[in-house]
């Protein structure tokens, strides 16, 4: 954009964005400018540009950038020469946030706008309820940002170390089962907490949820740093509402289940407590290695006890703040009119396919006559012509009762029924008429290696390929199987938030014959509901092009052995880590390369399978298959670990997850010293020195991170004792050391290829 037009939509929007926003954006575009002369140290600059939502992004894979990724980078001679892989030298992406998931049509037709302007033509919801414009040029953002604020939205700190979007239940406010409508709340938090000065001092994100009951999955309170469930309580007399507040969860690699913080604590708390676990975590949260940065490292190290006390001390010294209470007079205006009056369906003929479409897609609200419709959405994205028309068909049946899910879905709030045959027929004729959600078919996925650095496998093209073999018979299933979810992640970080999927799958990869080949570990029995009431554990790595018959293995069996109304999660538990083990063992091998190329591809890309943009190596000697064979070995002995770990012996699940650590350090140790012994202290020693101390080990997902498990144990020495979730950290984090050690195989075998 040129800057004459950036000017003309400043001048054009100056009176109709909030004065604080209008603001932000005009300092980010003045460090733009600096930082385009060379006035600002590029690192500090990338923090800057993630507080304003702007990412890099991956643009090698030849997909969706087609005819994008060229358009905007020429540059006037004589400027800044910039360094690779930065937002300099291409598009990448921008993160709008959207509270609770809620937008309008209005707004909706913006992001629309930009995403044909400035992105590929496509708005992806994600998994926290955001919408994503990938393909952005940096140059552009200013001028995006400020089409965003006049409509009230903002892409501040929607990445970067601060507070990202706050999440909440899409149907809040016409559920069922709610203890009362949080959506009042999880906003006031979120305005209160954006730029909020006891937040910006944060080591890494803090991620915030709000659900209105304890059973369902919508809000998936567990999972998170901070989150909050409805509660009504009895004060005095008096019914009041409140909340149970949660704090230290997340996924990652290495994901913690909330605990606790307090039972219940009325509305009036809400917000001056979140501040003090902000200030509380600002000040003791870990800042210099950002693997242990996260609130659940701190919470873990001090316990919830002692982080309650702490934040009972924070509560009571913090100074007075009126916006604490000042939004609670006007909550009524979040009660939400319907635009159409409630009418029955009247049992005419409807289109073809609407019985199906209803049976899966349309939830009947609390109030008589109403009901929530979602739209499904293949990979979270549609285009801009489909939310324009969106936005037109809301107008028409809901008004403004618009909003995203977690499952990268939309929900379209108070349709009357009498008017859902008419909403389906409109929405078939946009592509947005899929039945499925919430069923198997509505596959949840991350960018994965489509546009995200840390990408391994491709989740996008994995979750597409699922979707569509699944389309035509998952109703051929039995109902049990056909509720599963299903959730892919491109690498260990669980964006896909796979840890909470009956089957989830993470990216990684394995060397076979001297090929770098895509994997996916396959994660069993996580508990959906429950607000992601708990976590499965992997069971195995399996070729990428073999996931869907593992996908068919599993379901058959389950709805063959099932015991009466058993759920997936008790067969899970029934069948054990060793027999899951044994049901996929035999789909981990492949043809050789010369017999069948095609599993050394990923899906939906063509081109042979690399560990970014390393090449494809080949076997350097008889010592890499000993390295890999040891390293198989050593998945073999952390299996064991597993598996003991699940039959509630702490004690052999402690030592086998050690015993597995060492061997994988062992036999990266043996490519240089092969003559290694099995003591311990010598296997640690050389590993640091060798690979840790050098950086060897470290990798562009987490550095040095994986290594610390290995450190950690082997200085705690012999356990009398085993404490119960430090043993399932450490057999949770001997796969990921494993996994790391398979990459650093890679990368050394592909290093030593090239230099002959």
């Amino acid at each position: 954009m040129s800057a004459t037009t950036a000017s003309a939509w400043r001048d054009r929007l100056a009176d109709r964005m909030p004065a604080e926003l209008a603001e932000e954006i005009d300092v980010f575009e003045a460090q733009l400018e600096l930082r385009r002369q060379g006035k600002i140290d590029e690192r500090v600059f990338a923090e800057t540009r993630l507080r304003r939502g702007v990412y890099g992004q991956r643009y090698d894979n030849g997909q969706r950038h087609d005819g994008i990724a060229s358009q905007r980078l020429s540059y006037p001679s004589g400027e800044l020469t910039k360094g690779p892989d930065t937002m300099w030298d291409a598009p990448g992406m921008v993160r709008i946030k959207l509270p609770y998931g809620g937008i309008t049509p209005d707004q909706l037709d913006v992001v629309a706008d930009l995403a044909q302007e400035y992105s590929d033509d496509i708005l992806h919801i994600t998994t926290r309820q955001d919408v994503q414009l990938h393909f952005v040029h940096i140059d552009d953002t200013p001028t995006l940002m400020r089409r965003l604020a006049a409509v009230d939205i903002t892409t501040r700190e929607a990445c970067g170390n601060g507070v990202r979007n706050v999440t909440g239940c899409p149907i809040s406010g016409v559920c069922h089962t709610e203890a009362f409508d949080t959506t009042a709340y999880a906003d006031a938090l979120f305005r209160f907490l954006l730029g909020h000065p006891d937040c910006q001092d944060f080591g890494r994100k803090f991620k915030i949820a709000f659900s209105g009951c304890v059973d369902e999955p919508c809000g998936l309170v567990y999972m998170h740093d901070f989150g909050a469930i409805a509660s009504v309580r009895e004060v005095d007399g008096e019914l009041r509402r409140g909340f149970t507040l949660y704090v230290g969860g997340g996924l990652g690699t290495t994901p913690h289940q909330a605990k606790v913080l307090y039972e219940w604590v009325p509305v009036e708390e809400l917000l001056p407590v979140a501040q003090a676990v902000g200030r509380v975590f600002g000040r003791l949260g870990e800042k210099r290695n950002r693997n242990r940065a996260r609130i659940k490292f701190l919470v873990a190290k001090l316990g919830i006890d002692e982080f309650r006390r702490l934040i009972d001390e924070e509560r009571a010294i913090l100074p007075h703040d009126p916006r604490w209470t000042g939004y609670l007079p006007s909550l009524e205006r979040f009660d939400e009119e319907p635009l159409r009056e409630a009418v029955p369906l009247n049992g005419a003929a409807p289109a073809e396919g609407f019985e199906a479409w209803m049976a899966t897609n349309v939830y009947r609200q609390r109030q008589p006559g109403y009901a929530a419709a979602t739209i499904a959405l293949p990979l979270g994205d549609l285009s801009s012509l489909q939310a324009r028309r969106l936005g037109e068909i809301a107008r028409r049946h809901v008004g403004d009762h618009i909003r995203t899910t977690v499952e990268q879905n939309i929900v379209l709030r108070w349709v009357s029924e009498t008017d859902l045959p008419a909403l389906y027929t409109e929405l078939v004729a946009v592509g947005l008429g899929e039945p499925g959600a919430g069923t198997i078919v509505d596959v949840t996925a991350c960018p994965g290696t489509d546009t995200c650095k840390l990408g391994i496998s491709s989740a996008r093209g994995l979750a597409a390929e699922l979707r569509q073999r699944m389309a035509g018979t998952a109703y051929e299933l039995d109902e049990a199987a056909r509720g599963l979810r299903i959730k892919v992640s491109g690498c260990f970080n669980s964006c896909g938030q796979h840890h909470v999927a009956d089957i989830g799958f993470f990216g990684n990869s394995r060397k076979i014959d001297g090929y770098a080949v895509p994997h996916f570990q396959v994660v069993l029995g996580g508990r959906w509901r429950e607000n992601g009431g708990s976590y499965g554990l992997p069971i195995g790595a399996i070729p990428s092009k073999r996931i869907p018959e593992v996908v068919d293995t599993i379901t058959s069996r389950y709805v063959a052995e099932r015991q009466g109304e058993e759920s997936f999660q008790d067969y899970i538990a029934r069948l054990g880590k060793k027999e899951l083990g044994a049901m996929i063992a035999d789909l981990k091998t492949i043809p050789a390369h010369a017999d069948d190329a095609s599993f050394y591809s990923d899906w939906a890309d063509a081109r042979e399978f690399t560990m970014g943009d390393l090449g494809v190596g080949e076997c350097a000697g008889e010592v890499v298959s000993s390295v890999a064979l040891e390293l198989s070995g050593a998945e073999s002995i952390g299996f064991d670990a597993q598996v003991a770990l699940e039959d509630g012996d702490l004690a052999r699940a402690d030592e086998r997850a050690y015993a597995a650590l060492l061997a994988a350090a062992q036999a990266l140790v043996r490519w240089e010293v092969s003559n290694i012994s099995n003591d311990p202290d010598d296997i640690v020693r050389e590993f640091r020195e060798r690979f840790y101390d050098t950086k060897r080990f470290y990798d562009r997902f987490a550095g040095g991170k994986f290594a610390r498990p290995l450190f950690d144990r082997h200085e705690a020495g012999a356990r009398a004792e085993p404490d119960p979730d430090a043993v399932r950290y450490l057999v949770e984090e001997t796969q990921l050391f494993i996994d790391a050690a398979h990459q650093v195989e890679i990368r050394e075998v592909d290093a030593q290829s090239a230099a002959l």
